[in-house]
């Protein structure tokens, strides 16, 4: 049996030499990541910096144009590799008829199949879930009737319902109201002792508390094995930011603009 310290040396993903964008655009030179068994990385940057295209890269979206994703054996099942992905919620067509059961539900295909008979454990997973996240009273209301929090309930749910070994996670924080956030931090926090996590967020302050590590993401990538906001990583952001500090008296340090 491997050490319990050792189980977080264990290679998911490997990303070598990455380079990748759009049409003849290139976002992200050069890029190299290995991301461990039960990791929790903040990725942050500046807008337009590739946080983004860097999950659409892992998840298989847009292809490299030089580099590779490597997936080690225990990152694919059948046809799909484990990964859960909950993405913004200003991406979510609320106009969509399909109800809270449906959309955790979909979490069960995989990108490959479309049509999938859900086993009787998968549906008692998805409902275990569902209780779980608050959100089993409201399984058959159409997503369109929903807050933005219950809405981000589901998504997780969505995200976990295949039992992933990587989650992802783009501005998970984005249009929550403020009671679920620290919710799911501390989820988060808990489902860490199991899986992996990978969360883009420009909240640093909320970086700096859950994670264990920090990529630092404007057009190339910078590695901090640690969560303080260091000089160096500031420097790396390239741009003005917030960093919320809690003391006896909260305060807030601004980064100096450029004039």
């Amino acid at each position: 049996m491997m050490p319990e310290n050792l189980t977080y040396m264990v290679p998911l993903i490997d990303i070598r030499h990455l380079t990748v964008g759009y049409d003849e655009n290139i976002i992200l030179t050069d890029v190299s990541l290995t991301i461990h068994d039960r990791d929790f990385i903040g990725v942050i940057g500046p807008n337009g910096g590739g946080k983004t295209t860097l999950l659409k890269a892992i998840l298989g979206l847009i292809p490299p144009f030089k580099g590779e994703v490597i997936f080690h054996a225990c990152m694919t099942e059948g046809n799909h590799h484990r990964i859960g992905y909950l993405p913004q919620i200003n991406n979510i067509d609320r106009k969509f008829p399909i109800s809270v059961a449906e959309v955790v539900k979909s979490g069960l295909m995989s990108r490959k199949r479309i049509i999938k008979k859900y086993s009787a454990k998968d549906l008692e997973f998805a409902g275990q879930l569902m209780n779980q996240m608050g959100i089993y009273e409201i399984r058959n209301k159409a997503i369109g009737e929903l807050s933005g929090g219950q809405i981000q309930r589901a998504l997780l749910c969505r995200a976990l319902v295949n039992r992933p070994k990587l989650l992802v996670l783009d501005e998970p924080n984005t249009y929550v109201d403020n009671r679920f956030e620290k919710e799911l931090y501390e989820k988060l926090r808990k489902l860490n002792e199991e899986i992996a996590i990978l969360l883009v967020s420009h909240d640093l302050g909320t970086i700096s508390t859950y994670v264990k590590s920090i990529a630092c993401v404007n057009h190339s990538l910078h590695y901090h094995p640690g969560n303080k906001i260091t000089p160096e990583l500031m420097e790396a952001y390239e741009c003005p930011i917030q960093i919320i500090t809690h003391g006896k008296i909260p305060h807030t340090v601004l980064h100096q603009h450029e004039q």
